[in-house]
């Protein structure tokens, strides 16, 4: 509805906002900072991580508090996630391809994967953008575009991915 009543001076960008744009974003600093924050948190949880990862009931025989630790992760999940859609719009496959392709890539130690995934997320969206802005130059297509191009057939190979059968 907030579509079909927009002002025709608004609808592209409330489009480009909704397919992921990296170009509205005024200030970079608040996501930094809860970028930081959200690594700052969870990073002293990636050994009790690693363990829930054997299961639940092993975890907290191991002494982890599974249902605080479940809270932070889902809270600081949420936060990035609100503060990312709010500052680019909606980008997709970003967040699906990058940790499964480096869990494959690096292992399960979290230590290792919760510092990666921030910097190939962003590496790989920082790609994307200035894929977008140049392909199709003067024009510009959405990010979400690019990152739905690249994500689509490699999550695809990630579902089909079965190294038991190596």
């Amino acid at each position: 509805m907030i579509l079909t009543l927009a002002p025709d001076a608004k609808l592209r960008g409330m489009l480009f906002w909704l397919m992921g744009d990296l170009n509205g974003a005024e200030s970079w600093a608040p996501a930094l900072l809860v970028l930081a924050a959200a690594l700052a948190a969870t990073y002293p949880a990636a050994r009790d991580l690693n363990v829930l990862l054997r299961g639940e009931a092993l975890a907290q025989a191991l002494g982890v508090r599974v249902a605080p630790l479940r809270r932070l992760i889902y809270v600081v999940a949420s936060v990035a996630t609100a503060l990312a859609v709010t500052t680019a719009g909606a980008i997709g496959f970003v967040g699906l391809v990058v940790p499964h392709a480096l869990r494959l890539m690096l292992g399960n130690d979290q230590r290792v994967l919760l510092p990666a995934c921030a910097l190939a997320g962003g590496t790989l969206l920082l790609l994307a953008d200035t894929a977008a802005r140049s392909l199709f130059a003067p024009q510009q297509l959405p990010v979400g575009v690019i990152t739905a191009i690249v994500g689509v057939p490699a999550f695809m190979l990630l579902l089909l991915h079965n190294p038991e059968k190596r």
